[in-house]
């Protein structure tokens, strides 16, 4: 079936044509949303056309609409608000429209074809000396709906995740342990905690630090400058000559690096298990800077890089408005940007076929990835013109920032605990748990305290900086997953009353009268489209957040409103229940690509 706006734009071409003998672009033709204080369904700006008309915008409208009005059957009336011209469209369309759309299994997602664009969607990114915490979570969750939204938009999507597995952040954790971790293991760890692995190792990445700020302020007393005392610390230069070791293939060192990193990927792999998000491929720091050490020489050879006195290697952005940066060190070792330009390399040699590559990294890495891109670009890498950094906003509690390396942090597994209980907790208050099995009951918990998490996290605009309260995150009556899945139980149960599937049995019929709580919803569901393929442009969750709470929202009011299952007419009692199992269908697949589950009852 033909889209509205599509319809309406050819026959806003014919109508300027005819009244004003000129043939004009489509392109200049844009509908919106007609603002909720007047009358209509779709509104043309008309403002563009005045010259074409000499005439008043007023006018203009009322000549257009006039000509809509007789010319288009899909417009039962228009009316105009200075400029604007509001169009109001007949219930036949509506009615017409959702019998359609009813039938459509995958409504709303392109299907992926042999033309389709190819993009690598980078999340996750995290350091083996530490567990996931809070801003690992909203990177996580960013990431992964990105790239089921760029998918329901028709592109080749692949997932990816780059361990930060090397370097002096990790050796930090490696030399704590062998100092002070007398042997202990994730199995053996009297902390239940540190049965993780991941949380073992990043007890000991907080302990390294703690331990130099003593050494440190003792230096400091002595009079040296602060950073001049970091430099001269034990802890440091043991560290430094512990990487130096790991970049040189010292056995034990390797071995103990390997020993360590695999606790760590045991104890990530339950946290994103639990989280629900996964990888197609996974890149792994110590092995792409390798090949970005490569590339420095590739640099240097073509004088693009400079090699200083002290033996390391820069490039000058001073002409590009950006600073001198580091490439190597004067020991020889690498630098994070110097693996990143050797992943970037990788990937495209490994995908030939990719289109674009998404960064999901934090907006404290704006400037790094602004010299990464330059630097490829000076390389002679076109391709790099199609990276993208897709730059979010910080993660605070109430009680400001986290801190790894003071221990500050919310760890990812808490915080998941934390949300199941307190889903449990209120649940139970409510009086919402209908499960008598207690797993069932603990799949029920799990699955609304994991909605509330994800909803509140994608709900904000990745470019904003955000404030995570677990408390307002789980409610039943706001903008919230919990709410929403609510609503989807609510329609599952309804629908369950008469033991039947009607969204694919129902027919428009042309006695029905379409009330308007009818109409709001077919209206919002021939929306999920547009808001799709927005939230594909934009690179934005928080545009399906939204759409699905409007939509939610909306059939709270029809179902207070409308009889549904008391209707004596069955024809109308059918159409009710079949668009109550449409909003539903969409209300699954909208929080689907938030990584979203519904429960079939609540």
């Amino acid at each position: 079936m033909i889209k509205l706006e599509e319809l309406l734009t050819n026959n806003v071409v014919d109508a300027i044509q005819l009244l004003y003998k000129v043939r004009i672009d489509t392109k200049s033709i844009v509908f919106q949303k007609t603002n909720k204080e007047f009358e209509g369904d779709l509104t043309l700006v008309v403002f563009p056309f005045m010259k074409l008309s000499g005439k008043s915008p007023e006018e203009t409208a009322r000549q257009i609409g006039t000509y809509l009005e007789s010319n288009t059957p899909e417009v039962e009336s228009f009316n105009v608000v200075k400029g604007f011209l509001n169009l109001v469209v007949s219930p036949a369309y509506w009615l017409n429209y959702f019998g359609e759309m009813a039938k459509n299994a995958t409504y709303a997602y392109t299907p992926v074809g042999d033309s389709s664009s190819t993009v690598m969607v980078e999340y996750s990114s995290p350091n083996t000396n530490k567990p996931l915490h809070l801003g690992h979570i909203r990177n996580n969750l960013l990431g992964f709906s990105i790239a089921e939204i760029l998918k329901a938009n028709g592109n080749k999507v692949i997932k990816a995740n780059l361990v930060n597995d090397r370097g002096i952040h990790i050796c930090k954790s490696m030399l704590a342990w062998k100092k002070w971790g007398n042997g202990e293991k994730p199995e053996t760890s009297l902390d239940p905690a540190c049965k993780k692995g991941d949380h073992l190792v990043g007890k000991y990445y907080v302990e390294f630090d703690r331990q130099l700020k003593v050494e440190t302020e003792q230096l400091v007393n002595k009079g040296l400058e602060k950073e001049e005392a970091v430099k001269r610390s034990v802890l440091m230069q043991e560290v430094n000559e512990l990487l130096r070791k790991w970049e040189d293939g010292d056995k034990e060192v390797l071995e103990l690096w390997r020993t360590m990193n695999n606790w760590v990927y045991k104890g990530f792999e339950e946290t994103y298990k639990m989280l629900g998000v996964h990888f197609d491929k996974t890149y792994y720091e110590s092995n792409t800077y390798l090949l970005g050490k490569a590339l420095v020489e590739e640099g240097l050879n073509k004088q693009v890089f400079f090699k200083k006195e002290d033996g390391s290697v820069r490039i000058d952005l001073s002409k590009d408005g950006l600073d001198e940066k580091v490439l190597l060190r004067s020991d020889g070792t690498s630098v994070y940007i110097t693996q990143d330009l050797g992943t970037a390399v990788e990937r495209f040699k490994e995908f030939p076929e990719l289109n674009k590559v998404i960064y999901t990294v934090g907006n404290e890495q704006d400037y790094h990835f602004k010299i990464l891109f330059l630097i490829l670009r000076k390389l002679g890498y076109t391709w790099a013109n199609d990276c993208f950094h897709l730059s979010y906003g910080m993660v605070e509690l109430p009680d400001g920032k986290m801190k790894s390396r003071e221990g500050t942090v919310v760890d990812a597994d808490d915080l998941i605990k934390i949300m199941i209980d307190t889903a449990e907790d209120m649940t139970r208050e409510l009086g919402k748990t209908v499960h008598s099995d207690p797993k069932e009951a603990q799949d029920l918990y799990r699955t609304i305290g994991l909605a509330a998490l994800k909803y509140f996290i994608l709900k904000v605009d990745p470019k904003k900086k955000m404030l995570f309260n677990p408390k307002e995150s789980i409610d039943f009556n706001g903008n919230t997953g919990p709410f929403i899945q609510y609503t989807y139980a609510r329609i599952k149960s309804i629908i369950r009353k008469v033991n039947a599937e009607l969204t694919n049995t129902w027919y428009p019929a042309p006695d029905l009268v379409l009330q308007q709580k009818e109409k709001e919803l077919i209206k919002l569901i021939y929306d999920f489209p547009a808001a799709v393929k927005e939230a594909g442009r934009e690179l934005n969750p928080g545009v399906i957040a939204n759409y699905v709470y409007e939509l939610a929202k909306e059939y709270n009011q029809f179902y207070q409103e409308i009889t549904i299952l008391k209707e004596e007419n069955e024809h109308l009692r059918n159409f009710r229940l079949a668009l109550s199992g449409k909003v539903a269908e969409v209300i699954q697949s909208a929080m689907k690509l938030m990584g979203i589950e519904v429960p079939e009852q609540m």
